[in-house]
């Protein structure tokens, strides 16, 4: 790996450092996810000068030693990486697009790591547009949650050139333990798109089975537990159980609190929707699982882990 890393570094420009060395890094968007993302870079050794709009994790980064800078051009300036780590597709074209776009601010040759979930087709936009400036952008949404995001052991789930994968890896290994790469600019958010419309449809498959087995008389950590070890068995029984107090680390357990929020996964089943849409795919069960999601959020559950979906068919006598 070391010398494929240094082959596809020959054409870069000179303030890219060498394999094993310490790399000053520019990182956008410390929430939920970034901010543990940006505390693993900092471990692994490097230098971060960190920006974000909301003045506390910006605080907490400083705490861990990185330096604090007044914008988002102030970080990036003299940068050997970008990483940026936004909500939504209209939040990273207004970030790095236009006169005053970051892409402006960012030196030529210089990686980009863009770790949102967005549509693919704003992927492909911003991809195209850092081309066209010498700039080397990859689009590399995340899977694992928080939890994975403190740990390290993120998935990465990359589009764009094999080789800026390449000089990407040692910075992805610091964050996360898997990385696939999907295929070109945008191919990235397509395969977490998918992933996640399974998540939502599973999530609520599980939900509604378990409310049914309960509702007749049985005990739910009885019937979890017959589903992880039969063919209904899925990430939710195993890992994520939706049913409070059958699993004692799950959001369920902790009134929903943390985890993945109702509003991000409607997020997400929206972005499949849109996909489906431009490529004149059929996804039912996937608008179905949206409008579940929609109604539980209009209910006040937005801010709830996505697992909550349980309450549409039961509710606590």
């Amino acid at each position: 790996m070391r010398a494929v890393r240094r082959a596809s570094h020959k054409n870069s420009t000179h303030h890219h450092r060498r394999h094993g060395m310490s790399s000053t890094i520019g990182f956008i968007g410390l929430g939920h996810m970034g901010g543990p993302m940006a505390q693993n870079l900092l471990k692994a050794g490097h230098t971060l000068r960190v920006f974000d709009l909301v003045p506390q994790a910006v605080q907490a980064l400083v705490q861990s030693g990185a330096t604090a800078a007044a914008s988002a051009a102030e970080a990036v300036a003299g940068a050997d990486l970008v990483v940026t780590m936004l909500p939504a597709s209209r939040h990273v074209e207004g970030l790095y697009l236009g006169e005053d776009g970051l892409l402006t601010a960012i030196a030529r040759g210089t990686l980009v790591l863009e770790c949102s979930t967005i549509a693919p087709e704003s992927a492909r936009k911003v991809s195209a547009a850092a081309a066209q400036r010498g700039i080397r952008m990859i689009d590399a949404p995340v899977s694992g949650g928080t939890g994975g995001a403190v740990a390290g052991t993120l998935t990465f789930i990359v589009g764009g050139a094999a080789a800026d994968l390449e000089s990407a890896r040692p910075y992805l290994q610091a964050m996360g333990k898997n990385i696939f790469h999907a295929g070109d600019a945008g191919a990235g958010q397509v395969a977490k798109i998918c992933n996640n419309m399974l998540l939502g449809i599973l999530m609520a498959g599980t939900a509604e089975a378990l409310a049914l087995g309960v509702a007749n008389g049985l005990d739910p950590k009885t019937l979890s537990d017959i589903i992880a070890k039969s063919s209904g068995r899925n990430w939710a029984t195993e890992l994520y159980n939706p049913w409070p107090g059958v699993m004692e680390n799950a959001p369920a357990s902790k009134d929903y609190a943390g985890g993945f929020g109702v509003d991000l996964m409607l997020k997400d089943l929206g972005l499949a929707a849109e996909a489906s849409m431009q490529a004149r795919a059929t996804t039912p069960l996937g608008e179905l699982a949206r409008n579940l999601y929609a109604l539980h959020s209009t209910q006040g559950h937005g801010k709830l882990d996505f697992s909550s979906i349980l309450k549409l068919y039961h509710q606590p006598r």
